[in-house]
């Protein structure tokens, strides 16, 4: 009992926790940090992880890498950060879905925007409005007259309830007070394809999956729903410019961690992304693709996504979307 409480045999113990200690951090500091996509590959929100993740590699001196999840409309992929521990292993990185998805589906046991700690901002996307050539629209203001003329008869076309590209033209209807009939689709492959052969008459869609539609002259560009023209359509006018709503629709990209993250490693993390998101090679391959790189302290980026939360609940609420 006395060699128990020995001073001697005290700092054995202590130097054994401290060692096993140093051992769990070591093994923390090797475990690959896993950057959920929670959905599929090639998206724009792919694009970013695969970007960002050797780069974070090589500064974090760990592996990383990114791991899609995808189902649910990024619901599966969410829930699963969510979930797991606020110890620095796993982030995820989305879209301004996230908050769509708060007000559509109401019975998600979790909640995007209370049980997520944003790290930051990453890039910035835009949708334009198209049409096929044979409608003979060559605005956005076009489509709004003909639409007010026949309410209902025009339709439009999303890859899916509650997509971006939904609830950009439900902002649009709401904005220029119209009606066009939405037809849903499973993925933005089989509705560009329709609306390429003439089978529905419009659709919001980002720069870099329109644009070769566009230049081929497949599709005609009528506006684009943000606040300033873009640099690879530099004639394409707003949609305000082009007298049919001030409607801006960009989307927001950014990476998340599950609540509870300590705060200096929210500030280590956002720190090294940022620096990241600043060099030349990051931005010519983010503007290839129609997103401007972006950056932000974690406490604005958490700003912008409630009040986009907020944005989004309305027009849900006003329009009567429903996930199903």
């Amino acid at each position: 009992m006395a060699l128990l409480n020995s001073p001697a045999r005290r700092r054995l113990l202590g130097a054994a926790l401290l060692a096993s200690a140093g051992v769990a951090a070591a093994q923390s500091a090797d475990a690959p940090l896993r950057l959920i996509v929670p959905f599929t590959p090639g998206t724009g929100i792919d694009l970013i992880a695969r970007t960002l993740g050797p780069r974070l590699s090589e500064r974090l001196k760990r592996p990383v890498v990114v791991e899609n999840r995808a189902g649910a409309s990024g619901n599966i992929g969410t829930e699963a950060v969510v979930r797991a521990a606020p110890d620095g292993s796993t982030l995820l990185v989305s879209v301004n879905t996230l908050v769509m998805n708060r007000s559509l589906y109401p019975q998600l046991g979790f909640d995007p925007v209370r049980d997520l700690q944003p790290i930051g901002l990453t890039s910035w996307g835009q949708l334009i409005l198209v049409t096929h050539p044979r409608t003979g629209y060559k605005s956005a203001a076009d489509l709004v007259a003909a639409a007010r003329q026949a309410p209902g008869k025009l339709n439009y076309a999303s890859p899916g309830v509650g997509t971006p590209h939904h609830l950009s033209m439900e902002l649009f209807k709401n904005t220029a007070r119209v009606f066009l009939t939405h037809i849903p689709y499973r993925g933005t492959g089989p509705a560009v394809s329709d609306l390429i052969g003439g089978q529905v008459d419009a659709m919001f869609l980002p720069i870099h999956v329109a644009l070769p539609q566009v230049r081929s002259g497949r599709l005609v560009a009528l506006g684009i729903g943000s606040d300033k023209r873009h640099p690879l359509l530099p004639d394409l006018p707003t949609l305000a410019e082009a007298r049919a709503g001030n409607v801006n629709v960009d989307m927001w990209y950014g990476v998340f961690a599950p609540k509870g993250m300590p705060a200096s490693q929210v500030a280590m993390l956002n720190r090294e992304i940022n620096d990241i998101l600043r060099s030349d090679e990051v931005k010519k391959a983010f503007e290839g693709q129609g997103m401007d790189p972006a950056t932000d302290t974690p406490e604005a980026f958490g700003r912008l996504v409630a009040q986009d939360a907020d944005r989004w609940a309305a027009l849900i609420k006003a329009q009567s979307i429903k996930a199903e």
